[in-house]
């Protein structure tokens, strides 16, 4: 747990293990490096796993006024330039997904390998009026519509039936949460902040090991987005997790962190055979 300074504002971040390769999680926009607690002691057994709170996010600082991606780009490469380690891999999802291309298209001398789970080359319109809904919601100031309008959709209706249990409980941690002013008013900006993404005509840069997860059930970043990033990546790799929605760590951790893990580790993306 260690935290530095980008342009003032404080910077969280984790670093976990001690041996392999260096792996860097990137999160979604309503996550934060908390959201990956269950997952270090598989991550971190044979990677150094790094962990990021993205300004607006976690125990970062909130920020004040609106902003691109271009600053959270920024940030990671601050932080990845501050480690001590020459090459990455990098794992986004969903919002950190799309941080992930912008920084592997800046600096691809630094990213070893690349993995983008639920994640798109561009905000559709579509997506712009989903955001605009999440936002319109936030600005109410009622932490439990919030809620309801932005949860229920992340999961496949399959996984949110058989775990009720588990998502009564997260009902309870996440609308006292997104109760909070300063939590909605960050949710906006970070919502806002990918309204005019668009890298479909520079994915193609992307030249690393590259494999793209994509989930049956996507509600919010359908599987057309994914076949999008897998043609214009070239050689890139595209696998699919069948029955899991958006939020695919959650609902398949053994398949998620095993495709993670597996990839990632690869010693020889040409295997011979």
């Amino acid at each position: 747990m260690a935290e530095f300074l980008y342009e003032g504002k404080r910077v969280y971040y984790e670093v976990h293990g001690d041996r392999g390769q260096p792996l860097v999680i990137l999160n979604g926009i309503m996550m934060s490096c908390g959201s990956w607690r269950s997952f270090i002691p598989n991550f971190s057994r044979n990677n150094i796993t790094i962990l990021l709170d993205f300004l607006d996010q976690g125990q970062s600082d909130r920020m004040t006024e609106s902003y691109d991606h271009s600053i959270q780009v920024n940030v990671l490469e601050a932080l990845l330039d501050l480690l001590p380690y020459e090459r990455y891999n990098i794992m986004g999802i969903s919002y950190g997904g799309e941080i992930a291309i912008q920084y592997a298209v800046k600096r691809p001398d630094r990213v070893r390998s690349l993995v983008l789970a639920n994640t798109c080359a561009r905000t559709s319109d579509w997506l712009r009026k989903i955001g605009d809904g999440w936002n319109a919601v936030a600005r109410t100031g009622v932490g439990e519509a919030y809620y309801l309008t932005t949860i229920p959709v992340i999961y496949s209706t399959g996984f949110y039936e058989r775990e009720s249990a588990w998502m009564e409980r997260r009902e309870g941690v996440l609308i006292p949460y997104f109760s909070r002013p300063d939590v909605l008013e960050s949710l906006i900006r970070l919502t806002d902040s990918s309204r005019d993404y668009d890298y479909t005509d520079r994915v193609c840069e992307i030249k690393c090991p590259t494999l793209i997860i994509s989930c049956s059930e996507d509600g919010l970043v359908p599987p057309t987005e994914q076949i999008l990033l897998h043609e214009r990546i070239k050689g890139s790799h595209y696998v699919t997790i069948n029955g899991s929605g958006h939020a695919s760590m959650y609902e398949d951790p053994a398949s998620f962190t095993a495709i993670v893990l597996g990839f990632a580790n690869l010693l020889d993306e040409q295997i011979k055979i």
